[in-house]
């Protein structure tokens, strides 16, 4: 599939409506950046697509497609449905205002927002995606990318959301995620242990070398 669709774009041929309908959400995904910036934009009017399942880079150009070609629908209800299928590529600005356009995104979506995005996010932005649907956040709040959005957030914030989320930052406190270190290897446990025994030993010769010194 993916041979005959460069062959197909190799002719010269444009990636129109009729090609996306024969490509498909099957088979998307195999279009690599070069073909997806060769999509006219107004063609995405006619079609009906979903990569959800294709790469970030995917999404995010096809989002900026899907964002001109219906441009023209930018402040109608109905452009939130529109672009629904392309928002895993949408920036953080671009979900900042739709916050404000009362959209109830759906949790399901929420979650598979491209990652920055999301993090970038306020409660009080959140609470505007969500809308209705805000109480449901509360069943994600230990699951990816809920969890970490939760932990970069002040409690205060969170509290203001009334659905009982925990985790967020105290006042006057910074929650630092910890990095997870490989075990050591490259020295036995023995050596490792008499390094560490030896070492307040090591430190205070040192000390009593520079005194003297």
């Amino acid at each position: 599939a993916s041979a005959a669709i460069k062959r197909y774009v190799g002719l010269g041929n444009a990636l129109n409506a009729t090609a996306l309908n024969a490509i498909g959400t099957s088979y998307l995904c195999l279009l690599n950046a070069t073909e997806l910036e060769a999509i006219d934009p107004p063609s995405l009017r006619l079609v009906s697509l979903d990569p959800s399942a294709c790469s970030q880079e995917t999404k995010n150009i096809l989002y900026e497609k899907a964002k001109k070609a219906f441009s023209d629908q930018h402040h109608l209800p109905a452009y939130y449905e529109l672009i629904l299928p392309y928002l895993g590529g949408a920036p953080a600005a671009d979900l900042k205002a739709l916050s404000k356009a009362n959209v109830n995104m759906n949790v399901s979506t929420f979650v598979t927002l491209r990652r920055e995005s999301l993090m970038s996010l306020t409660p009080p932005e959140v609470q505007g995606l969500l809308g209705l649907n805000l109480p449901e956040l509360a069943q994600w709040q230990y699951r990816s990318p809920v969890r970490e959005w939760i932990q970069v957030q002040k409690q205060s914030e969170l509290d203001k959301l009334h659905i009982g989320l925990t985790g967020g930052t105290q006042e006057g406190y910074i929650n630092i995620v910890t990095p997870k270190f490989p075990a050591l290897s490259s020295a036995p446990l023995g050596t490792v242990a008499m390094a560490f025994h030896l070492l307040p030993a090591l430190l205070l010769s040192f000390l009593m070398v520079s005194i003297l010194s």
